[in-house]
């Protein structure tokens, strides 16, 4: 005897009777019979037709899931996503807030106009160490070559006490965040009459 998976021919033909559908119409000893035999052989494209039909309908139904769980996982990374975008700031304000609650303690605090000043100052470099510890930094400017890339010129400065294109005055302090730059730092830009 031949063996098929660990299995005879003899046990293996007994399984596939056991798996097989019952007939259509008619006595089960008559399908298994040679009387039997055409009703049997009509019978089997039905019960074929009837078992595609089943298989049909169950991957519909497991594609259908597999939809829905694909649609619930891209609505769940949407939700995260704005989440993110929504709370992320929560990193930048925490360390701002410690210099909120200087200024409100300053305006409070009736002092002389140096204390004031002098206060003042300590919050601008609390606030300064803030940035620094989010990631914004100072952009160079004066007495730096003028560099477009950081630097807006407001106004050219003919004179011949600089360097030509050197940073005479910063306007307005620019800064990066990291390697990006946040808003361009806006300079007086010195020119050479003879250039």
């Amino acid at each position: 005897m031949r063996k098929s998976n660990g299995k005879s021919e003899a046990e293996m033909a007994r399984l596939d009777l056991e798996h097989e559908l019952p007939p259509a119409d008619g006595d089960e000893g008559e399908s298994r019979s040679g009387a039997g035999a055409p009703s049997s052989a009509a019978a089997g494209p039905d019960a074929e037709l009837q078992k595609l039909k089943a298989e049909r309908d169950d991957l519909r139904d497991r594609l259908a899931r597999v939809q829905a769980e694909f649609d619930n996982a891209r609505k769940r990374a949407v939700k995260e996503q704005q989440d993110f975008r929504d709370y992320a700031a929560i990193d930048v304000i925490k360390p701002l807030l410690p210099v909120l609650d200087s200024f409100e303690r300053a305006v409070q605090v009736k002092s002389d106009p140096a204390d004031f000043r002098s206060g003042v100052e300590l919050i601008y470099k609390q606030l300064q160490d803030a940035l620094a510890r989010i990631g914004a930094r100072p952009i160079a400017a004066k007495g730096e070559a003028f560099d477009p890339h950081y630097h807006e010129a407001i106004e050219m400065v003919e004179t011949s006490d600089a360097a030509d294109h050197e940073v005479l005055e910063e306007l307005q302090r620019g800064y990066k965040f990291k390697d990006r730059l946040l808003r361009p730092a806006m300079v007086k830009v010195a020119r050479n009459p003879g250039n």
